[in-house]
């Protein structure tokens, strides 16, 4: 960016397990060793979907961002392309901390995650297990797939079973995936059937982007399994968890039951759709509360106050 700039960004990578994860670092201008935000997206997303605009903003607070895009999706590494891996995803989430805390032009003493919809998930399950961590924020979060796939519908996972089986079988063949759609419109064969998903994400998708609109079918069964919202209740430090009332994806009864367990959270609502959160009149809203949350984390803590002492006057 040019001089006179709020921030930079740079294109960067780090290593997570035998591949990389591509990445943007944001620094803001003039802050000398900023606090820095780990930005992780959601199903299949990739970076260029909007991470960029939330992590601008909070570039312009003064705080360092790294947004990523997880292994076997975007420009990232990984074969094969489109496997949705849960432990693999976490395990870059785990990377990514590791990266930006050994940097010398961040401070890695002073950390926050950032997840949204799966990713959103991610960060509360990665909240829990790096307690020395400053913040988190769950934007619309995964944290049920029993209530997201019963949210699908029954019909609609029980067609899911044969794309799934292929998968498996190509997987024992060592052959290329079976893929799915991520999303699709209602009554298709998707993992995301919602009248809202497909114009959602389509409406995320900038022009010359490395998203591709599917993923291996092997994830659906660890997808049902998955249930961050039961470790919210470990997560010890400050969570802010957005959420949408309206939610056609990850149903808000259930994700406010389980924010409403974590011992520091802080929940704010909206309403606006799973896939509004990301621009317009919502993104404004959110990025304003989290900008506020994250810069209030990273504060420095009041000194403490030493009591005079007693005066003794002498007669």
């Amino acid at each position: 960016m040019a001089a006179g700039k709020p921030f930079t960004r740079q294109d960067v990578y780090f290593s997570s397990g035998t591949s990389t994860c591509s990445a943007w670092l944001y620094l803001p201008t003039g802050v000398t060793s900023p606090p820095v935000v780990v930005l992780g997206h959601g199903l299949g997303a990739t970076r260029e979907m909007r991470l960029d605009a939330f992590a601008e903003r909070f570039a312009k607070a003064g705080l360092a961002c790294l947004a990523f895009t997880y292994r076997h999706f975007g420009d990232s590494g990984g074969q094969p392309r489109q496997l949705l891996s849960i432990k693999r995803q976490l395990a870059d989430w785990d990377a990514a901390i590791d990266y930006v805390r050994a940097r010398r032009d961040v401070d890695g003493a002073r950390i926050a995650v950032w997840g949204s919809s799966f990713g959103g998930g991610h960060a509360i399950t990665v909240a829990s297990r790096h307690p020395e961590l400053r913040a988190a924020v769950a934007q619309c979060p995964f944290t049920d797939g029993l209530a997201s796939a019963l949210a699908l519908g029954p019909v609609a996972s029980l067609k899911l079973a044969p794309v799934l089986a292929r998968d498996l079988t190509a997987m024992v063949l060592g052959r290329a995936p079976v893929t799915i759609p991520l999303a699709a419109p209602p009554g298709s064969l998707a993992l995301m059937n919602a009248p809202d998903a497909l114009p959602g994400y389509e409406a995320l998708i900038p022009e010359r982007s490395t998203f591709v609109n599917e993923a291996a079918a092997r994830v659906i069964p660890t997808i049902a399994a998955y249930r961050p919202g039961r470790v919210a209740k470990d997560v010890t430090v400050p969570i802010l968890f957005c959420v949408s009332n309206t939610d056609t994806v990850t149903p808000p009864a259930q994700t406010l039951r389980y924010a409403r367990t974590a011992p520091r959270g802080e929940i704010k609502t909206y309403a606006a759709g799973h896939f509004d959160f990301y621009l317009g009149d919502a993104f404004e809203a959110l990025v304003r509360d989290q900008v506020e949350f994250l810069t209030r984390q990273f504060a420095p803590a009041p000194a403490p106050s030493i009591p005079e002492p007693d005066r003794v006057t002498s007669r």
